[in-house]
């Protein structure tokens, strides 16, 4: 395999010469460059990406923190990133916290990203003070995805909670229902997401919105599973009279819910309507009704976004990929976040209740 000494021994230069000549870098004449050029060409000599990076003072590596990647959003949104940026000529290093928040403050909060990558992806991550100190001190680019915390400069990519957790609430009203319970996430969860609240507030203002008063007793909260939604949907059965609709916050819940009520003997959709959020892959397999929102879409607009700063060219878009934004932001420098839309999409697991 031809090494860049060989093209520095045919061309009579340096190695460092080679190296300048071929980053295309204004300190080495014509002459020699096309001396250099040529040598390379002689000897099909293939610069190492990799080497030519780290001689630029980078590692090609950008760093991507999700919370729990078993979790299908997190899978396909990383999914969508690592193929956006191997196309881009970059690496990912995945940081899976794995829901701890131990683990969270040891790659947050210490210097185990100093020198390791060039940027940095933070999927739902809830920061704390001191987290986003330490960001701001590595002085490096990001992008946030989902809603989470922000860091200052950061732009964010996300769909609106509030609106599609109205959207999905509003369609059960639209078809009669009135007694719509909610199963929401867990408040004791370590890393203290706060997704379910902003889908349990877009919950209730659709209720009032309607003249129905929100009633504490639907509202559950559990971790975003099946098995969640599965626990949840039965402690709701357990305190009386079922509701005739589920508004789950994600549909893997939404999934747990079907599966209680079917073995507490009750018909979805005829006895109990159930609507999620997320269309999750298997969501149009069970006849879910659901908000679809564009997880990988999200993925790879933050990707080409995080790597504009870096002066990467990321080949040609991706089909519906809208253009990374430019323009002002906030006070701070923050750009306005990127909101992806939603949209409902209906199937059999939704229907009028049996008294329409």
């Amino acid at each position: 395999m031809t090494r860049i000494d060989d093209v520095a021994r045919l061309a009579g230069v340096s190695t460092a010469t080679v190296s300048r000549a071929l980053r295309g870098l204004p300190t080495v004449s014509a002459a020699t460059r096309r001396r250099v050029l040529a040598a390379a060409e002689q000897l099909q000599y293939a610069v190492s990406p990799s080497a030519s990076r780290l001689a630029g003072g980078r590692t090609g590596t950008v760093a991507v923190v999700v919370p729990r990647i078993t979790r299908w959003f997190f899978g396909t949104v990383v999914e969508a990133v690592e193929e956006f940026l191997q196309q881009s000529g970059y690496d990912l290093l995945l940081y899976n916290l794995g829901g701890r928040e131990q683990t969270r403050q040891r790659v947050l909060r210490t210097a185990s990203l100093h020198k390791r990558v060039d940027a940095i992806i933070l999927v739902a991550t809830p920061l704390r003070a001191a987290d986003v100190h330490e960001l701001t001190e590595l002085d490096l680019p990001g992008v946030t995805i989902s809603s989470g915390s922000g860091v200052p400069g950061w732009p964010c990519v996300r769909i609106d909670d509030v609106a599609a957790a109205r959207t999905a609430t509003r369609h059960l009203l639209d078809l009669g229902h009135t007694r719509i319970a909610h199963i929401s996430g867990d408040p004791d969860d370590e890393l203290a997401f706060t997704t379910h609240l902003d889908r349990r507030r877009g919950y209730q203002e659709a209720l009032r919105t309607a003249g129905v008063t929100p009633d504490p007793s639907l509202d559950v909260e559990s971790r975003f599973t099946i098995d969640g939604g599965t626990r949840a949907t039965a402690e709701l059965l357990a305190r009386g009279e079922p509701p005739t609709a589920i508004f789950a916050a994600c549909d893997e819940m939404a999934m747990g819910a079907v599966m209680a009520l079917r073995d507490a003997g009750l018909r979805v959709p005829q006895d109990v309507s159930v609507v999620g959020i997320d269309d999750h892959d298997l969501a149009g397999v069970l006849g879910l009704s659901t908000i679809a929102q564009p997880a990988a879409e999200q993925g790879l607009l933050a990707a080409r976004i995080l790597l504009d700063p870096l002066g990467v060219r990321a080949g040609e878009p991706y089909p519906g990929l809208v253009p990374a934004p430019r323009g002002a932001g906030t006070d701070d420098g923050t750009p306005h976040p990127v909101i992806l839309p939603t949209r409902l999409v209906v199937r059999e697991s939704t229907a009028p209740p049996r008294a329409h």
